[in-house]
């Protein structure tokens, strides 16, 4: 497929171009931005191998629309989160980050009046946007697709159907009004897995007017994955170093008695279990205690960006009677968001946890563009070239 046949787009707030690894080589990127600089230097490392990305480091209210080219396929944007996270400060899409996501619509729009509008707008944030402000700040999305001619669905996709790591994650996808739709991609109502009840329950909570825009995205599930947290795991990591023994008591000693149950049953698996650690602070008996808690369930806990050293993942590794434990690695952390092995990661250890903490699993991105948004517009481009 040449250049001039392959479908374009936008990526808004890119980071290190997940979005981008996950459409894959049959669609080309006429335009990148993100604020961060070093997501920006991590961006051009991967993607600017011929020198033809167009990447703006900057706040999404510098872009201008003259630097948009054309008529995008796409616009994806995966709008920061802190706001609408379940750990951040409630702020919602009134907060300074999160409300990042009016000045991307202030963008779409004045590409709506030139008349470029994007054939397809497609929005990735975490599931606490389902919930923020009572439910509002999702109402308020599904208005804003409503009233600038989108029809618009939304589905919660887990990335632990794809790679072995808890991640769930809200997609709302919309489509142009003129852009026709297959009666098989909309199901009559909601269908679980990626209808969620969460959804469903946000669903409700919307106006008429946006219910009327409302499609329930029909969207086959993937097949079963057969990779376990522990395939993904390096013996010999570079970013990071095992713990010492002492350590790894340390780190054990601060378990629960559950916890330190879950480590009994690993030993007794009878193959190499990880189990995922997040330290967290409990109140037991009116006392503050920092506890070490870990799962054994062959998926890694979801990344999140690094500030303290209680969000960095720690790994603890069974074999039998031997335990070790380390930091997560910053290659493990890309494999459970799907980069591949030749993604050039930053050589700093938090900068390249930041980056793979703040992006979007690329198989989500892949499954939602093969199922949903290629098709979409495969059909729009056969109606263009009959009307021609």
């Amino acid at each position: 497929m040449t250049d001039t046949t392959k479908p374009t787009f936008y990526e808004f707030f890119a980071g290190g171009g997940m979005a981008r690894a996950g459409l894959g080589g049959d669609w080309k990127c006429v335009f990148s931005n993100d604020f961060d600089f070093k997501k920006g230097a991590a961006y051009q490392s991967n993607w600017d191998k011929d020198g033809q990305t167009v990447l703006k480091v900057g706040d999404i209210r510098t872009v201008e629309i003259s630097e948009l080219p054309g008529i995008a396929d796409l616009a994806w944007a995966s709008f920061p989160c802190q706001d609408l996270s379940l750990a951040g400060g409630g702020a919602g899409l009134r907060g300074e980050r999160s409300g990042t996501f009016y000045p991307f619509w202030d963008i779409v729009k004045l590409l709506i009046a030139e008349g470029r509008a994007p054939r397809v707008v497609a929005l990735e944030n975490v599931t606490g946007t389902l919930t923020s402000h009572s439910g509002k700040d999702f109402e308020a999305i599904c208005q804003t697709f409503a009233e600038n001619g989108y029809r618009y669905g939304a589905l919660v996709i887990d990335a632990a159907l794809f790679v072995p790591h808890s991640r769930p994650r809200l997609f709302v996808v919309g489509v142009r009004d003129d852009v026709e739709v297959e009666d098989a991609m909309v199901s009559p109502g909601p269908i679980e897995p990626f209808h969620t009840r969460g959804l469903q329950a946000a669903y409700e909570r919307i106006n008429d007017d946006a219910k009327g825009k409302w499609l329930w995205w029909n969207m086959p599930t993937p097949r079963h994955r057969n990779t376990v947290f522990a395939d993904l795991i390096e013996e010999e990591p570079k970013s990071v170093k095992w713990h010492t023994a002492a350590e790894t008591t340390k780190l054990l000693a601060q378990m629960s008695p559950i916890n330190l149950a879950k480590v009994e049953a690993a030993k007794r698996a009878g193959r190499r279990m990880v189990g995922a650690v997040y330290k967290r602070t409990r109140i037991e008996n009116g006392i503050k205690h920092q506890r070490a808690e870990v799962r054994f369930d062959d998926l890694a806990g979801c990344l999140r960006t690094p500030a303290g050293g209680s969000s960095r993942q720690v790994i603890v590794v069974v074999d039998g009677n031997r335990i070790r434990s380390r930091l997560i690695s910053s290659r493990e952390t890309a494999r459970l968001m799907g980069l591949d092995e030749e993604y050039v990661l930053p050589k700093n250890y938090n900068e390249a946890y930041h980056l793979t903490g703040d992006g979007v699993a690329v198989p989500v991105v892949r499954h939602l563009a093969h199922h949903l948004i290629e098709p979409l517009l495969k059909r729009q481009k056969a109606q263009d070239a009959a009307a021609a």
